[in-house]
């Protein structure tokens, strides 16, 4: 069974559940190791260049407050760019020799709106700092679907801890079943506070951290005057038409990470030579932007229906 990231209470009124928190996916990317052209694993160490301050070898996002060193101290991201960890290079006349450098030198700090540098101790950090929770608080209940999805950031199953716990867990999940509503609360998760959504599934409560409302981009700011953009009837219709076509039963088995299998093909056979790109399709010429999106349509319905034909004429045969 996956390691449990966090263990304590799930509670709405007097009832209190305890519960174990397992991820519910498991990224399956593959890794790689970065090595020079003879085969030697490239390490990254922390240096100090010159005496001015410089991004540390590969990385090119700031340095969160939240992690410990231990896990800042993890391998670098596994599709690095070649270039951010060459071993060949020579540093030119005019630069200075890197020194590496301790943990215990090290400080955090981010540049303000003047860009000055402002850094913080680790006793500052560690007195902002939220303690670890033990309770995730049911605060509200509200209806799923007002959640955008662009809110969810990662879920996780909640588990019941013990058989003691199981039937205040089920009474949870089926009042919340019936009621169809997700429970709104917070809690700290090792050393960040998350905003959370705990709801119902079919046999388990999920609890899905959410972006807080102002890490939420307002998508109106990127594409303004959708409003005043007129759209046919009969294109209107012909792409409705196209939908219920192409409407089926979700099934997530039926959706392959193409780009990972073609990785392990690759490197099961030891085979670098990439497959030849295909042609672009050639834009058809004449006719105006509303005939071309007409035409458009109507191809892919009937191409959706031979479609759904030949799949229904595939069953019959396999019936």
């Amino acid at each position: 069974m996956p390691t449990a990231v966090w263990t304590g209470t799930l509670s709405f009124g007097l009832v209190a559940v305890p519960v174990r928190l397992i991820p519910a996916t498991e990224p399956k990317d593959v890794r790689f190791h970065l090595y020079d052209r003879s085969g030697r694993r490239v390490r990254y160490e922390r240096v100090v260049e010159g005496s001015e301050p410089v991004e540390p070898s590969g990385a090119d996002e700031p340095v969160a407050a939240g992690p410990s060193e231990a896990e800042e101290a993890d391998a670098p991201p596994a599709f690095a760019e070649p270039n951010a960890a060459k071993t060949d290079e020579r540093p030119s006349e005019a630069a200075s020799v890197s020194e590496p450098l301790a943990w215990e030198d090290v400080v955090r700090g981010r540049e303000n709106e003047l860009g000055e540098v402002v850094m913080l101790s680790r006793e500052e950090l560690e007195q902002a700092r939220p303690q670890r929770s033990r309770t995730i608080d049911i605060e509200d209940f509200v209806e799923l679907s007002d959640i955008d999805p662009v809110s969810f950031e990662k879920t996780y199953y909640a588990i019941p801890r013990s058989l003691d716990a199981a039937k205040p867990y089920v009474l949870l999940h089926r009042a919340m079943r019936e009621a169809g509503r997700a429970g709104i609360g917070r809690f700290v998760l090792r050393t960040k506070p998350h905003l959370v959504a705990v709801r119902p599934m079919r046999d388990v409560l999920a609890v899905q951290t959410l972006f807080f409302g102002d890490e939420v981009r307002d998508p109106s700011a990127f594409v303004p005057g959708l409003d005043g953009v007129e759209v046919d009837d009969r294109e209107l219709e012909l792409a409705i038409r196209l939908i219920d076509t192409l409407k089926t039963e979700w099934d997530p088995s039926a959706y392959a990470d193409t780009y990972r299998e073609e990785l392990l093909r690759i490197l099961s056979e030891k085979a670098p030579a990439a497959a030849p790109a295909e042609p672009a399709a050639t834009p058809a010429e004449g006719g105006s932007a509303v005939e071309e999106l007409m035409a458009a349509l109507r191809e892919s319905v009937e191409a959706a229906k031979a479609k759904a034909d030949k799949k229904g004429s595939r069953s019959k045969r396999a019936g």
